[in-house]
């Protein structure tokens, strides 16, 4: 482990503490800031060209080339080979989708969908639970943990499965999709619900890894993080390598646009790149909180000397008004995201915007990504949401190349879409809105001729 080419480094510009690669960490002992995986770039054999990755689809009888994540493994060189945990995760999908294109407004061959619904566990988390769980079998851990909505936990339990470890899940009590819930305990995870909301949730498994020496998985972890950054590989491969204009992603914890923004940061240090496409972060109407301290206080990253404390005062502000986040797409219904300041910086990186959108534009983009063969969660097509809002708002261009993340399978949430479709939304996830895409089932009599005459009438 020692000649590893890593290290563990806080973030904060005015700490920059480094630890050893090898330690479990979820912030920094010194001033209790995040940790980025940091790389010794002259010690890692790079490829002179990302285009260098294409030869190992050749070799996809091996599991690490064909893993979506590792095939892309010396930009994430934190462990040796043998300690890696994979599931075949990233075998996902970049589809060019006019349709799509065409509602958000942009012309046609503008839009690309990158579907992570297609991982094993049905959503993104697996590219940062490969990586994680594979730092937890290089350190020797045993037990493993994680605070959820939904899709963190369907991911653990699947990962620790596979790797022999136990799995701890804190869900918050009545606030996951049965699609998500089903899945961590089908693959066996010890699932507590607890009563309260995910941040909640999250409070409590950092003092029960604490306690019991558990190691967390949730994406305070760094290594989770660079897992995620293989989404912006794909995404770069599934583009023949060209930088997009912009990339559009739901914002919850917001991990995956802070892992985003740091490997384009890498890539562009690198010299891999010639340019980094900007970045959209989107949060629900329901969870605006990254939209409030971005664009109602103005807060940014301004090179790492920004204003703490503007963070701490909106956290206790919502703690002191009791404002809980509310929003049908569960994935994303987070009022203090543990990866803010991580997330301030991609903006900074990638030129970056954030908006809010509520929730019945979520279902009507839902709506238009499974009209055109794809579907996803909820929570995926605040994407498409919000890049049809930024259009419109002339941010983005409508020429403009655009990549909007679809992070989870329709499947995660199916109450969701019949609620949408039907009507009939759970009473505690009522959305407001006309439900303009709904596609009714149709009643019709146990005899054939009215199933003709039904048939052959015109909606």
């Amino acid at each position: 482990m020692a000649d590893k080419p890593a290290h563990q480094q806080c973030i904060n510009v005015r700490c920059q503490a480094t630890f050893d690669i090898a330690e479990a960490l979820v912030a920094c002992p010194t001033c209790d800031s995040l940790l980025d995986v940091k790389y010794d770039w002259d010690k890692v054999h790079l490829p002179k060209t990302l285009s260098d990755f294409n030869k190992r689809w050749a070799r996809r009888d091996r599991m690490l080339d064909f893993s979506g994540v590792w095939r892309f493994r010396e930009l994430l060189d934190f462990c040796d080979d043998r300690y890696k945990v994979s599931q075949g995760e990233g075998q996902t999908l970049l589809q060019r989708c006019d349709g799509v294109g065409q509602y958000v407004g942009l012309k046609q061959g503008g839009l690309f969908l990158q579907y992570e619904g297609l991982n094993p566990s049905g959503s993104f988390k697996d590219n940062g639970m490969t990586a994680a769980f594979s730092h937890a079998s290089m350190i020797g851990a045993k037990r493993v943990c994680c605070a959820s909505t939904g899709n963190t936990s369907a991911s653990l339990a699947r990962y620790a499965s596979a790797a022999g470890m136990e799995a701890i899940v804190f869900v918050g009590s009545g606030r996951i999709a049965f699609g998500k819930l089903a899945q961590a305990l089908d693959y066996g995870a010890r699932t507590f619900q607890i009563a309260g909301d995910f941040d909640d949730c999250m409070a409590r498994v950092k003092e029960a890894t604490a306690a019991l020496g558990l190691y967390l998985v949730n994406s305070v972890n760094p290594f989770r993080l660079e897992g995620q950054k293989a989404i912006m590989l794909r995404v770069l491969e599934g583009l023949g390598w060209d930088v997009p204009d912009w990339i559009v992603v739901p914002g919850g914890n917001l991990g995956n646009s802070s892992s985003f923004g740091k490997m384009f940061g890498e890539l562009k240090e690198l010299g891999l790149i010639p340019r980094i496409p900007r970045l959209a972060v989107i949060n629900s109407s329901g969870a605006p909180t990254l939209d409030r301290l971005v664009n109602e206080k103005k807060l940014t990253y301004n090179g790492g000397e920004f204003d703490r404390q503007v963070i701490v005062d909106d956290f206790k502000w919502q703690d002191d008004t009791n404002t809980k986040p509310h929003t049908i797409a569960s994935a994303i219904e987070i009022s203090k995201p543990v990866n803010t300041t991580k997330c301030l910086r991609a903006l900074e990186i990638c030129d970056g915007v954030v908006r809010q959108v509520p929730d019945f534009e979520i279902m009507d983009a839902k709506a238009q990504v499974g009209r055109h063969g794809l579907g996803c969660e909820p929570a995926s097509a605040a994407s498409v949401a919000g890049a049809r809002l930024l259009v419109e708002q002339g941010v983005i261009d409508r020429d403009a190349r655009v990549v909007c993340i679809l992070t989870g399978h329709p499947l995660k949430d199916p109450n969701a879409s019949v609620g949408y479709h039907t009507g009939q939304y759970d009473p505690d996830h009522q959305v407001e809105g006309e439900r303009l895409y709904a596609n009714m089932p149709i009643p019709v009599a146990n005899d054939l001729d009215k199933i003709v005459e039904a048939i052959e009438t015109k909606a």
